[in-house]
């Protein structure tokens, strides 16, 4: 148990550091820090699975693409608004992604979603529209972009948790990088060459979301979901401190109730599940 909550803090901090460097790379179009991102995971990833030979294509292809499709234009998305509003905002709206998971899974899997779950699912999504009513930094494109990313990212949730143990965990990522190296080549026209120290930053975006998958991955394998799932929200906290010491990033008191309510309403689903189970 102990190590996966280290584990857990290890992928909060690299993926925090992720972001960070997306947000640091704002000249970049998106779709070039995206493509980096993926490329810097696939090289590591595809030849281990070569070696090991684990199926690069799996069994269920269809439903493994659609994950890589809805993964690819969600991160796209993400990326392009952490560009444009503070680090600790584009997290912390992200974090709504398992309110639409719960819809999604209550629709298409037919699992059954108790009273109070909804109700911790309203709060988070109070929050979110908190933050977007008072911190005029968020601007109303950036706010339904955002919001779209969660809701792609709760697709994808969905699709993880119906492939369940039908495939590799290596094979369902190897498809979204993938799909994400082929969509961002369409972008490529809009590109710039990286210069300088710039390289190394653009390098870095692939290998911390690397480490951050390989640690999470490891953590929940290591320890029950609900003990380590609401450490992940430390991510928020280093946003938000990344983005006050580097990008001089502040936040009123309503903005930071919005965040809290969204970071308890998700924290609470994870207690209520936890309390059914």
């Amino acid at each position: 148990m102990t190590r996966g909550i280290i584990y857990m803090l290890i992928a909060t901090f690299t993926f925090a550091w992720m972001n960070l460097m997306a947000k640091y790379l704002q000249d970049f179009h998106p779709l070039q820090v995206v493509f980096f991102r993926a490329f810097g995971t696939f090289i590591f990833i595809f030849p281990y699975m070569i070696y090991k030979k684990i199926t690069i294509v799996g069994k269920h292809v269809f439903w493994l693409s659609f994950r890589g499709i809805l993964s690819f234009v969600s991160l796209a998305l993400f990326f392009k608004v952490v560009q444009d509003i503070p680090l600790g905002s584009a997290v912390a709206l992200r974090y709504t992604a398992p309110i639409f998971s719960v819809i999604l899974a209550f629709f298409f899997l037919k699992e059954h979603v108790k009273f109070w779950q909804w109700m911790s699912l309203l709060v988070a999504l109070a929050g979110a529209f908190i933050m977007k009513g008072v911190d005029f930094r968020i601007d109303k494109i950036s706010f339904i972009l955002i919001m779209l990313s969660s809701l792609l990212v709760g697709g994808v949730f969905v699709i993880i948790r119906y492939l369940g143990s039908k495939e590799h965990y290596l094979t369902i990522i190897n498809y979204f990088m993938v799909f994400s190296i082929i969509g961002s080549l369409f972008f490529i026209g809009h590109w710039r060459m990286p210069v300088g120290q710039e390289w190394l930053w653009i390098s870095l975006i692939g290998v911390l979301g690397l480490i951050g998958q390989l640690f999470l991955t490891q953590s929940f394998q290591l320890a029950e979901a609900s003990a380590v799932a609401p450490i992940k929200y430390m991510e928020l906290v280093y946003a938000l401190l990344f983005g006050f010491v580097l990008f001089d990033e502040t936040y009123s008191l309503w903005p930071i109730i919005g965040m809290l309510l969204v970071v308890l309403g998700m924290v609470l689903n994870i207690l209520i599940k936890r309390r059914q189970q």
